[in-house]
């Protein structure tokens, strides 16, 4: 049976992305310009649940996995590409978000291959 232990680094890296991309929609509430960062709030609460989701059916063993995985990649993506625009003018939980991003889509892309 598929589950945890077979999918345990892309959960990992799903988990890790969910709580980055929370932590980064938080901070950019706080930043000066918030509206400026309603795109990145909303893929960040966007990735986050997707991230989840992965991650609990993985762990489940879902036929399905796979299937989400591809979609959480590709938010995944989407949210990097966002969040690299704000990392470019020095913020961090940006920066941060994004590398946590591209790794997530990296190891959902390989456990749906």
């Amino acid at each position: 049976m598929t589950g945890y232990h077979t999918y345990q680094s892309c959960i990992e890296a799903c988990l890790k992305c969910a709580a980055i991309c929370n932590h980064c929609a938080s901070s950019c509430t706080q930043e000066e310009d918030v509206k400026m960062m309603a795109r990145c709030i909303q893929l960040d609460m966007e990735c986050a649940a997707i991230c989840y989701a992965s991650a609990q059916l993985m762990s489940l063993g879902s036929d399905k996995a796979k299937d989400i995985c591809r979609i959480c990649a590709d938010i995944c993506e989407a949210c990097a590409a966002e969040c690299e625009k704000h990392a470019q003018h020095g913020i961090d939980h940006c920066r941060e978000c994004a590398e946590a991003c591209r790794k997530c889509a990296e190891e959902c892309r390989k456990m749906a291959a």
